[in-house]
């Protein structure tokens, strides 16, 4: 997941974020509501006592920052304040570690299925507090409620699926090449981990990493993104009422400390496993950090997906894959398709049906009903994708639909924007947007859109749209990217595993693999086990 500003405070532009009215003659081109006035509303949850301000959740219990500090959280629709999160340092963060090691001894001993239970307990609490979740997710991070719903029963589904992996952790048996000899292996849990989140799914990301780490019998230190650390805390709350064992489950928050922060989790020795989801520039430094105690790692990065429509493929389902991908969450998201490339032979027909797609979105606050698609997180989100969109123009890019900010509904607002006309010296062609602008490139063959496709330095996800089964395969197999989606722009699932190549990291989350990540195989060989059975 591309989120190149965690480590560094959004608070300063969020305050300032525009409370002018909007006049719909202003924006053309696009279609949506005067939802700005709504966009202030304060949810009412069904149980106030999932928000939790000033504290954070620590060996079982919920507390402050040591030094009484705290950072404020702004809604990204709105600039208003939510609340206030304890700004947690070096300390702070060591004393959650070492909560996480002191319970580990006793919970690697417990057995798969009383883990499982324990991770069910969880998952059964998050549907049934799903409301709420998703609601906390809208006000924090601004995606519509439609898809904060859906985050909030995916996030759920990564404990529901590891409860089911965790009686399942099986070692081998081994044919031993010394006779008499008698090898065998078992899976332990590594240890402490250390969990690194980002904004853009401030449910999903959490639990996808803490999932497989419970499951495995590991005890672990989660660093909730300074701009979303509610909804993670609400399902610390839900860890807590499940009954996880206390100093199992430790939530962290800090937004001008997160670096600080990532280096103690990164350098202490005590911590045997880090996984963080954000921007390859902060992995490697990381990786660089952790580098000192030699730690077991899993990284998924930055991604620049291609998203590749052959003349053969269904136009209509090309088109609405392309949608999905391209438009979730505003764009905001890893594997969003980056470049579109679409075969001359029906290019213009995909432009035509693509733009008229997008210009039915409704774009407003995350709560009004009928809004498809919210604001950004922050200014330097914005900025980018307003630069991303300049760029493309100044060197012959054709922008037929959007294009513009939307301050007259808030300053986090862009349009939801085509671009046609696209080459590869535009910035978008090299740089992950992580924002709602679709450049169009046209091509002509399989080899020069692959050459293209692959001239990138991250790998994590792909698309493509073809009838032909032949093509179908060979293509699947020359895109260099983890994850590879054929007639389909939707590839998260709780069973795929999900990771990329190159510099999109390593490792993976998800599936029967992501409980491997948090796992080391400890192998026995007996000796002297040949004898002849005893008279």
């Amino acid at each position: 997941m591309n989120t190149p500003a965690l480590f560094r405070s959004s608070s300063t532009a969020l305050r300032t974020a525009s409370r002018s009215r909007f006049q719909a003659s202003t924006i053309p081109n696009l279609c949506f509501r005067n939802t700005y006035a709504m966009s202030h509303t304060v949810p009412k949850l069904n149980d106030p006592s999932l928000l939790k301000t000033n504290v954070a959740y620590v060996n079982g219990s919920w507390v402050k920052a040591a030094s009484g500090k705290t950072f404020e959280v702004f809604d990204p629709s709105s600039g208003k304040l939510i609340g206030t999160a304890p700004e947690f340092d070096a300390a702070d963060t060591k004393a959650a570690i070492d909560a996480a090691a002191a319970a580990f001894p006793s919970f690697k001993t417990k057995t798969g299925r009383e883990r499982s239970k324990l991770l069910r307990k969880w998952y059964d609490l998050m549907v049934e507090n799903s409301e709420d979740i998703a609601k906390l997710i809208t006000w924090e991070n601004g995606k519509p409620m439609a898809d904060a719903k859906g985050e909030a029963a995916y996030a759920a589904n990564f404990f529901e699926w590891f409860s089911e992996e965790a009686p399942r952790v099986y070692g081998d048996t081994i044919p031993a090449s010394i006779p008499g000899n008698r090898v065998v292996t078992y899976k332990e849990p590594v240890g402490v981990c250390g969990l690194i989140t980002p904004w853009n799914f401030p449910a999903a990301m959490i639990t996808r990493k803490i999932g497989p780490a419970l499951a495995a019998g590991c005890t672990v230190v989660a660093k909730s993104p300074g701009e979303t650390p509610f909804t993670s805390l609400a399902l610390a709350e839900l860890a807590h009422r499940a009954g996880i064992p206390k100093g199992v489950v430790n939530i962290v928050s800090a937004l001008k400390n997160t670096a600080e922060v990532g280096e103690v989790l990164t350098t202490s020795p005590i911590v045997k496993k880090v996984s963080f989801t954000g921007s390859t520039g902060v992995g490697k430094l990381l990786m660089k950090q952790a580098s000192s105690t030699l730690k077991k790692l899993s990284f998924e990065l930055g991604g620049n997906s291609p998203f590749i429509v052959f003349d053969d493929a269904d136009l209509d389902i090309a088109v609405a894959g392309a949608i999905t991908s391209k438009f979730r969450s505003s764009g905001q998201t890893c594997v969003c398709a980056n470049r579109i490339f679409v075969q001359e032979g029906i290019h213009d027909e995909f432009v035509e049906k693509f733009a008229a797609k997008v210009k039915e979105f409704k774009v407003g606050g995350g709560y009004t009903e009928g809004v498809t698609h919210g604001p950004l997180i922050h200014d330097r989100a914005i900025n980018k994708v307003d630069a991303h969109v300049r760029d493309a123009e100044k060197k012959g890019g054709k922008v037929i639909q959007g294009g513009q900010k939307m301050p007259e509904l808030g300053s986090n607002f862009f349009q939801p924007t085509v671009i046609t006309g696209m080459t590869t010296d535009m910035a978008l062609a090299s740089e992950e947007t992580f924002g709602p602008v679709a450049g169009l490139f046209k091509f002509s063959t399989e080899e020069e859109v692959i050459k293209i496709a692959n001239a990138a330095d991250v790998g994590l996800a792909g698309y493509f749209f073809s009838r032909d089964l032949q093509r179908v395969q060979r293509v699947a197999e020359a895109l260099e990217v983890g994850m590879v989606g054929v007639n389909t722009g939707l590839i998260s699932d709780a069973a795929a595993p999900f990771g990329g190549v190159k510099e999109s990291g390593f490792g993976r989350e998800g599936s029967k693999y992501g409980i491997a990540e948090y796992q080391t195989t400890k192998m026995i060989t007996y000796g002297g086990m040949g004898q002849p059975l005893q008279k």
